[in-house]
């Protein structure tokens, strides 16, 4: 069901990074530091205790939309959802799109 939702509102198709991550797109970063790498632009991992869904790069404010999402805990850069039927996935829809516009405006994001 996750993996149809972020195929649909990001148009790209699912690439593994690691044993358990499903990522949808990528972007570089470089700091002022010199630290540089590639991560994915979103995405989820399908675990026992949660489903961990990685659409926040940290960058802004998505109380509005979080707001109206449903039960949910909230990590630094991803939610931890116990059960898909907890959240409206219409609203995760629109957080999903906000997060990539957000990451979008810091980092080119790109098919993989």
């Amino acid at each position: 069901m996750l993996d149809a939702l972020f195929r649909k509102v990001t148009g790209l198709e699912p690439v593994m990074w690691g044993p358990s991550i499903i990522g949808y797109g990528r972007y570089h970063y470089r700091y002022a530091s010199g630290r540089e790498g590639d991560f994915l632009a979103t995405g989820f991992s399908p675990r026992k205790a949660a489903h961990s869904i990685y659409i926040m790069p940290g960058y802004a404010d998505f109380g509005g939309i979080l707001s109206r999402l449903g039960k949910y805990k909230l990590g630094k850069s991803c939610l931890y959802v116990n059960k898909l039927s907890d959240i409206d996935l219409d609203v995760l829809s629109e957080l999903i799109l906000a997060g990539l516009e957000d990451l979008g405006s810091h980092w080119p994001v790109e098919p993989i």
